[in-house]
């Protein structure tokens, strides 16, 4: 009996340390990279690091950059906003992504972030551009 209390207060403590995205409070919190005050619920992105640790991005193309630098590995949670569900996440690494002129992101790379493959090919036959996934993006971000 002892046994099971001690492996059910050790499963609610690990539980409550795994990481996890939290909600974004738009309009109070801020970039962690490009300092901006995050406004727009269509294009957030976070990062949470091994340790818990939320990092909050107002844009997908500010999260990319600093991703390069610290290291994606040490980031389990990756989360983007989807763009047919503004303010809700969606895991950045199964996402796909359309970077469309005619859909302005943030900071200026036309870069958004939905659910699956389907959706952004429906938004991409109505405003144009192309369709990665998150390697893919990665790759037209870096350069």
């Amino acid at each position: 009996m002892k046994n099971l209390l001690l492996l059910s207060i050790l499963a609610l403590v690990t539980a409550a340390c795994a990481p996890a995205a939290k909600p974004i409070d738009y309009g109070a919190d801020a970039c962690y990279y490009c300092k901006m005050t995050i406004v727009d619920r269509q294009h957030a992105a976070e990062a949470v690091s091994a340790k818990g640790k939320v990092f909050m991005f107002d844009a997908i193309e500010c999260m990319v950059p600093y991703l390069a630098l610290e290291g994606e590995a040490n980031y389990p949670v990756l989360v983007v906003n989807d763009y047919l569900r503004p303010g809700e996440w969606t895991d950045a690494r199964s996402a796909a992504y359309l970077i469309s002129r005619n859909l302005p992101s943030p900071m200026g790379a036309f870069l958004t972030g939905f659910a699956d493959k389907a959706a952004a090919e429906s938004v991409q036959k109505e405003k144009g551009g192309d369709v990665y996934d998150w390697a893919g993006m990665k790759g037209v971000i870096d350069r």
